[in-house]
């Protein structure tokens, strides 16, 4: 008879007995016994069967499945003893004797970097610094912002200045402030591992909490915000002293510092609300100071619907440096981030509205297609978005538009393949985003953190690459693309040189900054006493640590003179972006925190309703 099981391999497991029965087969042993024992048996045959006649010492041990000989059993045990005395023993030195740690490997260039470029923001610092700010040539200023202006009457005491100059610029600033909590909430693990997760969060949060100073937090529905403090227009002279026209520290300013209103500002409103809006999810667990930030942004993004109109119209300062040419970018940028901070979803209905889509540029092409800057937010906005299709897919009503964003993603990242011929590079490689005018790195950037975290949500969506037209492009181009132009600004390019103040050993001595060139010295050097600092051919006697400059021109060139802002100037919006390049660079992993962003959203199908309860008899 075969009996059948299942070996593990998965064939049949054969099992041969014979017919006969349990009962038939113990008689034959029976038998076979007495049969055995009818014979005679010799001595031996009885010392088997019987046991012996008189007691021997045994050679051989008896283990049940196996009979060994007595000697070799002694030994093996013997050896076995004797071995775990000797692991017990090593053991116990190995864990009693100091342990010589090996040194961890040096952090990569990115790392390094990234540590020099968030110290930036602590020179920027504006109002009464904080005990640890580690910027020893910098002191409290502008003490009395806000509250010197009669017209004001505000406590705008606080805050960053812009760049080399003392002006609290709030577009550039807000749109700064975003992009450090964008960088946040995706790779705060990043930032932990290279230690500096405390001190991003404490930069956005001085930003914040000026930001909250600026209009009335607190009410649902406001008229204005305080747009700007201090003055550069310089065409009035010596008439007007100024923070462009005067050269001075900051803590030694005299001057007024006058602050501009605005009450038709769209572009601006809605960016601070996306700055509010993103770092109320990177201060989710701090629960009052998150929902304060939420209530800010919806109160500001509420007002940029409510009275329409740029914040830099009309020939206001504003309009000289940071003119701002259209505001519904900042529409489906600020409705993207006030979804992701509330869950709301007619903010997502907003953003995905196709007439406000058209208005901000989404289906044309045009030059400056898909340059993120401080001006147009769309191509960040569309990266954006096109996470929330790849992560949670909410459908209709949105997927219409959200496959058009998606489209377009892939779009700008095909642009910044050198295989495609919509920007130039200089014969060093770096990308002309700005098509050759000054000040490029800014839009570099930019641009690396959108190519890198576009490769890592790739890598989250356990997706490959991206089409561009019929080629099929590995996510690894785009990582090396970001690599390629980090790496220039660090030192790659033809003058080897890096454009990152403090970084490697040949940088930027004469940077177009303020507070770094005037020595800190006790003498308070008037308006125009500061100008023998300006034009010194001298370097800076104060190092402006991680300041990233306005960068080379076309032709790889640069000047290295404090009197040329286009190529030495440094900006909060550009340190910011390059901030959330580097830290998406870092390390050895890709990957992004998946679900942080979308803590406020709600699931996107409706709850299926619970079980029925279990049937009893």
């Amino acid at each position: 008879m075969s009996m059948y099981g299942r070996d593990p391999w998965g064939g049949p497991l054969e099992i041969n007995a014979d017919s006969a029965t349990d009962d038939d087969r113990s008689r034959n042993l029976q038998e076979f016994d007495r049969a055995a024992l009818s014979r005679q048996l010799d001595e031996t045959q009885q010392s088997w069967l019987l046991g012996p006649g008189e007691q021997k010492k045994k050679k051989y041990v008896d283990l049940g499945c196996i009979i060994v000989s007595r000697k070799l059993f002694k030994w093996t045990v013997g050896s076995i003893l004797v071995c775990g005395l000797l692991a017990g023993l090593i053991t116990l030195i190995v864990k009693t004797v100091p342990r010589h740690h090996h040194a961890k490997p040096p952090p990569d260039n990115y790392t390094q970097a990234l540590h020099k470029a968030l110290m930036f923001f602590n020179a920027q610092r504006s109002g009464p610094l904080p005990k640890h700010n580690n910027v020893s040539w910098r002191g409290n200023s502008g003490m009395k912002d806000g509250l010197s202006d009669p017209s004001a009457r505000k406590n705008l005491v606080g805050g960053f200045y812009d760049a080399g100059d003392a002006i609290k610029f709030n577009f550039p600033a807000s749109f700064a402030m975003t992009m450090l909590s964008w960088s946040v909430i995706e790779y705060s693990a990043k930032y932990e591992a290279a230690g500096e997760l405390n001190h991003v969060k404490e930069i956005i949060k001085w930003g914040t909490d000026y930001f909250l100073k600026t209009f009335n937090n607190s009410a649902d529905t406001i008229d204005n915000i305080a747009a700007q403090v201090g003055l550069g227009d310089t065409s009035k002279g010596a008439s007007s002293p100024n923070d462009h026209y005067c050269w001075m520290r900051p803590e030694d300013i005299d001057y007024p510092r006058p602050v501009t209103v605005c009450h038709s500002c769209s572009d601006l409103a809605a960016e601070m609300a996306a700055a509010l809006a993103a770092a109320s999810i990177v201060f989710k667990d701090s629960k009052t100071y998150s929902q304060k930030l939420v209530h800010g942004a919806k109160t500001l993004f509420k007002f940029s619907r409510d009275q329409r109109g740029r914040y830099s119209a009309g020939g206001v300062e504003a309009s000289i440096f940071y003119n701002s040419t259209n505001y519904y970018d900042e529409y489906v940028w600020g409705g993207a981030w006030l979804y992701y901070a509330t869950g709301n979803s007619s903010y997502l209905q907003l953003a995905t509205t196709p007439g406000i889509a058209k208005r901000a540029g989404a289906f044309w092409g045009g030059p400056d297609y898909g340059v993120l800057s401080w001006d147009n937010k769309l191509a960040g906005a569309q990266v954006l978005l096109s996470r929330l299709r790849l992560f949670l897919s909410p459908g209709y009503p949105f997927e219409e538009m959200l496959k058009t964003y998606h489209n377009q993603t892939n779009i700008i990242m095909c642009s910044y393949l050198p295989v495609f011929t919509s920007f130039n590079r200089t014969k060093g490689g770096l990308i002309q985003l700005n098509h050759g005018r000054p000040q490029p790195l800014q839009y570099v950037v930019n641009a690396a953190f959108l190519a890198s975290i576009y490769a890592d949500y790739l890598d989250a969506a356990d997706t490959p690459g991206w089409y561009c037209g019929p080629t099929f492009f590995s996510k690894d181009v785009l990582r090396n693309f970001a690599r390629t132009q980090i790496d220039y600004i660090l030192g790659k390019n033809p003058r080897k040189m890096s454009y990152i103040v403090g970084f490697g050993n040949h940088y930027p001595k004469h940077v177009h900054h303020r507070a770094a060139s005037i020595p800190k010295n006790k003498i308070k050097y008037s308006c125009k006493g500061g100008w023998k600092w300006r034009d010194t051919p001298k370097p800076s006697p104060n190092t402006l640590v991680g300041a990233m400059v306005a960068g080379p021109d076309k032709h790889d060139g640069f000047k290295d003179v404090r009197g040329n802002y286009n190529y030495t100037e440094p900006t909060l919006a550009g340190n910011a972006a390059l901030v959330a390049a580097l830290v998406a660079l870092s390390g050895e992993s890709h990957s992004i925190d998946k679900n942080t962003i979308f803590s406020a959203v709600p699931p996107m199908f409706p709850t299926p309703p619970p079980p029925p309860t279990p049937w009893k008899p």
